[in-house]
């Protein structure tokens, strides 16, 4: 691969690890304890601040800010980190922080995401692959949000919030509780109507597996009757079958005592939940 291509406008503060093929365009700022593996662009005017690793490939554009303090009042400087997994997509305005001291010491975009324009992470989030976040999207710290995760334009989502894999948050939802995974929100407050339907689809789930999952969706957070009980239930009747498994372990997080946000209306079809990209009804 070729030299790194670093404009004359750029500051690169020595010490600052830029691999082969990187581009630094015109007015970046990139500290001295970043890294930039091979393949990174910075378009323009973009600041990689403290100890930040953006992975192979990762593209950032204009007036984005990556691995700058954490907006906590606690935070004294302390050295924390800032991670971006390769080929991961960072666009206009976007800002993603480095962790405080209060979490586990680093701030983890995972790789293959797309922070959209003007959205924000703050510091101590976890993002697994593939995450998409649109724009105008607020996470506060401490958040995670599982692979294949969509976060729709404007919504925000309270600290220390734990999102699912593969679920789905409509636009402007307000998150105040965790998402199980492949479940699908929508209001302010944000409420679980339904699941991703589509996301699972194009992953491989076949229809019946969605079939059984609805109705363990509708045990598990419509039904009346006590939680626990109900998850007890959910064990007992779909044992072996993969997806229903997967939310139930996510309910039994041995670290974690959960509160789920409250259901709404359930999808209608039968089948339930949207399409993952533009929230069309499956």
């Amino acid at each position: 691969m070729s030299a790194p291509e670093i404009h004359a406008s750029a500051n690169v503060a020595p010490g600052a690890r830029i691999g082969a093929g990187c581009r630094v365009g015109p007015f970046c700022v990139v500290g001295p304890e970043a890294v930039l593996e091979e393949g990174v662009e910075l378009a323009s005017h973009v600041v990689v601040e403290g100890a930040t690793t953006l992975g192979a490939g990762v593209r950032v554009l204009p007036f984005a800010a990556v691995g700058t303090p954490p907006q906590d009042v606690k935070y004294r400087g302390e050295p924390t980190r800032c991670e971006v997994g390769a080929g991961t997509l960072v666009r206009e305005g976007a800002t993603i922080h480095r962790a405080s001291v209060g979490g586990g010491g680093v701030t983890r975009v995972g790789p293959n995401c797309m922070v959209m324009a003007m959205a924000h992470v703050a510091h101590d989030c976890q993002l697994g692959e593939g995450v998409i976040l649109a724009n105008n999207v607020m996470l506060g710290g401490h958040v995670h949000v599982g692979a294949g995760a969509f976060v729709g334009g404007g919504a925000a989502v309270h600290q220390t919030v734990q999102i699912g894999r593969l679920a789905m948050v409509s636009g402007l939802a307000g998150v105040t509780n965790d998402i199980p995974p492949f479940g699908y929100v929508f209001g302010l407050p944000a409420r679980l109507v339904g699941f991703n339907k589509i996301g699972l689809l194009r992953r491989g789930a076949s229809r019946d597996q969605l079939r059984t999952l609805r109705v363990a969706f509708a045990l598990l957070f419509k039904d009346p009757g006590e939680f626990a009980a109900k998850v007890e239930q959910a064990a007992e009747r779909f044992a072996g079958e993969a997806l229903v498994e997967e939310v139930l372990a996510f309910i039994r997080d041995p670290e974690r005592r959960r509160q789920f946000v409250r259901p709404g209306r359930m999808a209608a079809p039968e089948l339930g939940g949207v399409d993952e990209e533009n929230g069309e009804g499956g």
